[in-house]
């Protein structure tokens, strides 16, 4: 039997998604349900460039170590078509870093694992349909103002 091989990543996209204050619905069973607004960003890397638009939400609950957060928006692309952006991540860290970053405090990105698994959509018929056939993962770092994401298409 041969060894499997492992898939390799290429990185195609570095996402700046900029938000507003989260909205705090409050605390449930699985810990703070949170919706954070989307308000706009940046899309740049080898496979385009162009901007998230003000669509949207990241949509979290947060425990006391770990937070699952989904996002939802659109990606205007500069040649004009649009992208949809539906982001799971997981993102665990210590509690009082999660603490510090619920309250918009700066955290050392590398004592954080936030990992995530963007599914990306296009029209079928325009120069982006491939997005739709790829796999995606990434990274992802919390600024007070933002989430960074650098996104890898899985070859």
């Amino acid at each position: 039997m041969a060894t499997p091989q492992p898939p390799v990543l290429r990185h195609a996209f570095t996402v700046r998604v900029e938000v507003a204050a989260p909205l705090t619905v409050g605390r449930t069973a699985a810990g703070t349900r949170r919706v954070v607004p989307i308000t706009g960003g940046a899309v740049t890397g080898p496979h385009g460039s162009g901007r998230v638009l003000p669509a949207g939400a990241d949509y979290q609950v947060v425990g006391a170590e770990v937070s699952w957060l989904e996002a939802k928006y659109v990606l205007e692309l500069a040649d004009g078509h649009l992208v949809y952006v539906d982001n799971r991540a997981v993102r665990v860290a210590s509690a009082e870093d999660s603490r510090a970053i619920a309250q918009g405090i700066p955290v050392d990105p590398s004592r954080v694992y936030f990992r995530c698994a963007p599914v990306l959509t296009a029209g079928e018929d325009g120069p982006w349909a491939w997005l739709n056939r790829t796999v995606f993962v990434g990274t992802g770092e919390r600024d007070p103002d933002c989430v960074r994401l650098e996104i890898f298409a899985v070859q």
